[in-house]
């Protein structure tokens, strides 16, 4: 396979050692592939996309669909991110989207991300997913500079003009009240959908409903080449190989350069991490002055997202890594706490019990894509979701499995335009060290 992260990035023998899977009764396990078999369509991971896609098709289309993971479904990022089911997904600003693809495109790509967040709690309802919810009032920016909040001002009077969505402003001065108090905000923009979750209980909800609905899971099944005859594709794994008419790549930051060889240099893999505290007691939340339970991240472009969760414990995450070796991670790790502490200076003292990574997926389009692959029409795929995949990806993967029954779903120029392909993509993380040390001087943190 041909990734540009170290191997420990993707080493499936290992945990990622989230919080998150203290929380669940049991790890999934599923039955690793032996042999051969034949299949209508094969889908590759078994993360969000690739569950909602599989569920999608056998509920709405009755296609049988057989879903291959190099893991367990949920290792990668859908069993270790932050758990915001929220509007995201671009890094395209809005002015750019619509000088891109017009205003009308622009209003569709905002009432999709709108109905990814409904498509979460569609599936929350429909397969019984208990899956801890909360910040049901949206989600919170902070403004890291007051001329960042008066730029909120105007985006909340240009943006209240374009679409249907309810947004608050809160000023510098009543974030105390509201129990939203961290060092250096200038003010903060709630905008009001999505909700918070456990992202590995939704992950595995969604696992044991494909499960009962009888669709085969097969772990610890990487696929290793894909070929192609006149009208199969053939998949090799370890101890065989699934022909299949059709193929879903649902691997998104995790996904591999060859596989298949036209998506190679379309995308760019980037390091999250997070940590996690122990429970936070009450007096201690009032004595720094949050407590609020908003799922909450910053305006910087390497921003931090934090939230307090349902029995107490804080989760804070933030982008930077550049390697994924033992050194980077020990010193990403340290500027992690580093930066949550000066954020949060009154819980200097309370313990993160938990810290791990994982790998959001970015394009150079700067939005995601649900589509064939280009020069394919047997090949389909779903990805870049920028650090935003909890509510985007279920609801790309829905999208996708239409699209593979041979439905044409209504999807906006934001999401099926083709992604386009990185000069020199060897040199991606050289790119991605440049644009660090950009958005470092363009956040103030030099």
């Amino acid at each position: 396979m041909q990734r540009i992260y170290e191997p420990a990035a993707y080493d499936t023998s290992q945990t990622a050692g989230a919080w998150w899977e203290e929380t669940v009764a049991s790890p999934l396990n599923f039955p690793t592939l032996n042999g051969d078999l034949t299949t209508d369509v094969a889908i590759v991971g078994a993360g969000y996309t690739g569950l909602n896609a599989a569920l999608q098709l056998a509920e709405a289309h009755g296609v049988r669909a057989v879903v291959l993971d190099a893991a367990q479904p949920a290792w990668g990022a859908s069993g270790r991110n932050g758990g915001f089911a929220c509007i995201g997904g671009a890094k395209l600003p809005v002015s750019a989207q619509i000088k891109r693809f017009g205003l009308e495109e622009t209003q569709k790509f905002h009432a999709s991300q709108l109905a990814a967040i409904q498509t979460v709690r569609e599936n929350l309802e429909r397969y019984q997913i208990d899956a801890d919810t909360h910040s049901e009032d949206g989600e919170l920016c902070l403004a890291h500079r007051a001329s960042t909040f008066q730029a909120m001002r105007d985006e909340v009077e240009f943006e209240a003009k374009l679409f249907d969505q309810k947004s608050e402003l809160i000023p510098k001065g009543a974030l105390a009240e509201r129990g939203m108090n961290a060092t250096g905000a200038h003010g903060a923009l709630l905008s009001k959908a999505g909700f918070a979750l456990n992202p590995l209980k939704y992950a595995q909800g969604l696992a044991h409903a494909a499960q009962n609905l009888g669709i085969p899971i097969y772990s610890n099944s990487p696929v290793t080449k894909i070929t192609q005859n006149a009208s199969r594709l053939s998949l090799h794994h370890p101890r065989g190989v699934v022909n299949a008419r059709k193929v879903i790549i649902a691997t998104n930051g995790y996904s591999s350069d060859d596989i298949p060889r036209e998506l190679a240099g379309r995308f760019l893999p980037v390091i999250s991490s997070i940590l996690v505290t122990r429970p936070i007691t009450p007096i201690e939340q009032r004595a720094q002055g949050w407590t609020s339970d908003l799922m909450s991240y910053d305006s910087r472009n390497l921003l931090h997202y934090f939230r307090l969760m349902p029995d107490g414990r804080f989760l804070f995450g933030q982008r930077g890594a550049r390697k994924a070796d033992a050194a980077h991670t020990a010193a990403n790790k340290r500027q992690n706490r580093l930066d949550f502490e000066r954020m949060f200076p009154a819980w200097r003292g309370v313990e993160s019990t938990h810290y791990w990574s994982g790998l959001i997926c970015t394009t150079l389009n700067r939005h995601p894509y649900i589509g064939p692959l280009e020069g394919q029409s047997q090949i389909f795929a779903a990805l870049g979701f920028h650090g935003n995949g909890v509510s985007l990806a279920s609801y790309s993967g829905r999208k996708l499995a239409d699209l593979v029954a041979g439905a044409k779903p209504d999807l906006p120029a934001a999401l099926r335009t083709p992604l386009w392909r990185f000069a020199l993509p060897g040199l991606r993380r050289h790119y991605l060290r440049l644009a660090f040390a950009h958005y470092r001087l363009k956040d103030g943190l030099f």
